[in-house]
């Protein structure tokens, strides 16, 4: 498991890294994937992750790695799929937003179980994973709006809104979606596996 898990990342990042449509937006959109893998690698043996998480977190990390590669706007089946269903635009940076929320919320799941932030509630257990998630889906808006702002019309394509006024909110909203979507199908699959990892 471990070494697929490690052969596959490698094989995204040097394919995504393989002539990507513009450098500077492939580093943007990878670098959160790398530091990623960076923190895995570090906390492997301390605080190794159930399986389900290291698969999630592996299919975030190719959804970036593809974003950076063509950027969000341009990925061919998106274009694609906007034309076939007559879409304004490509709808690809939906699709990791969503995965901003659905990964990032069975993260914060095993932290807060397994370090016992929350012991009894489930319901108080998944308001503060929303919250955690919301706070980083706004943390990384607020991140790209930083970036536009330094880096003038070379972040246009980091920030992908294709000219919609509304991206800002509709991401966090595809965020949220994402998030209470993995706690609605997963929950259960994610306790077996934690009980499996403290057995």
């Amino acid at each position: 498991m471990r070494v697929v898990w490690v052969a596959v990342f490698f094989a995204a990042f040097l394919w995504s890294a393989w002539h990507p449509k513009e450098y500077f937006t492939w580093f943007l959109e990878v670098f959160p994937a790398l530091i990623g893998f960076v923190l895995i690698v570090a906390t492997y043996r301390t605080f190794p992750l159930t399986p389900l998480l290291y698969i999630l977190i592996l299919i975030h990390m190719i959804i970036l790695m593809v974003g950076g590669h063509y950027t969000y706007a341009e990925v061919p089946l998106f274009d694609w799929i906007k034309e076939v269903l007559h879409q304004s635009r490509n709808n690809y940076d939906k699709v990791g937003h969503f995965f901003q929320g659905f990964e990032p919320a069975i993260l914060a799941r095993e932290i807060l179980i397994r370090k016992e932030v929350v012991k009894k509630s489930r319901l108080w257990l998944n308001y503060i994973i929303l919250s955690i998630v919301l706070a980083f889906s706004a943390f990384y808006e607020l991140l790209e709006w930083a970036v536009a702002v330094l880096s003038g019309e070379a972040a246009d394509a980091f920030l992908g809104t294709q000219g919609y006024v509304w991206d800002t909110q509709t991401d966090m909203a595809w965020c949220l979606v994402g998030a209470v979507t993995a706690l609605l199908l997963l929950s259960r699959l994610h306790d077996r596996q934690l009980a499996r990892l403290n057995s």
